[in-house]
């Protein structure tokens, strides 16, 4: 896959998953604010592109991948795929967005819960979301942003 490719994809993926990691973050603290759903988006969106930019996402799944799935399917060679950028993106995006949602809570003055009981409730559910969505959302972005070059989605 070529670096405009990478690029392309790497910004689609961070919007999508910033949007929805955001929004089911926001939705299941309770307190939904169109303001903290933007900042926290915004927030996500910066951070997981700048992963993008610096991990190799697609060499780091290609290898796992070829370690661990040489004679599995094409959809458990995806689903390893998503584990891997699952782990690569959210729980960095977590991390950033519990940090971010305590600092506003503080702000206001709310209470909350022990930081690591946040976080990893946050994390568990994220890796759940994000998990389906990298599933679904990764193939769909390939076979569009790889249209027209002769039919194959990992060409160089």
């Amino acid at each position: 896959m070529d670096k405009k490719i990478g690029m392309k994809m790497n910004v689609c993926m961070g919007v999508t998953l910033s949007f929805f990691l955001s929004l089911v973050g926001n939705l299941t603290s309770g307190h939904f604010t169109p303001v903290g759903f933007l900042v926290s988006f915004l927030a996500s969106t910066v951070i997981s592109i700048i992963i993008g930019m610096i991990v190799p996402v697609k060499k780091v799944c290609d290898s796992v991948v070829e370690k661990t799935a040489s004679d599995k399917s094409g959809l458990i060679k995806g689903c390893i795929s998503s584990v891997v950028s699952d782990v690569i993106y959210t729980p960095v995006i977590t991390l950033s967005m519990i940090l971010l949602a305590r600092k506003m809570a503080s702000s206001h003055g709310g209470s909350l819960p022990p930081f690591i009981v946040m976080y990893i409730k946050s994390l568990v559910i994220s890796m759940i979301v994000a998990f389906v969505i990298i599933s679904i959302v990764t193939p769909v972005f390939i076979k569009h942003f790889t249209k027209g070059m002769n039919g194959r989605p990992d060409q160089k």
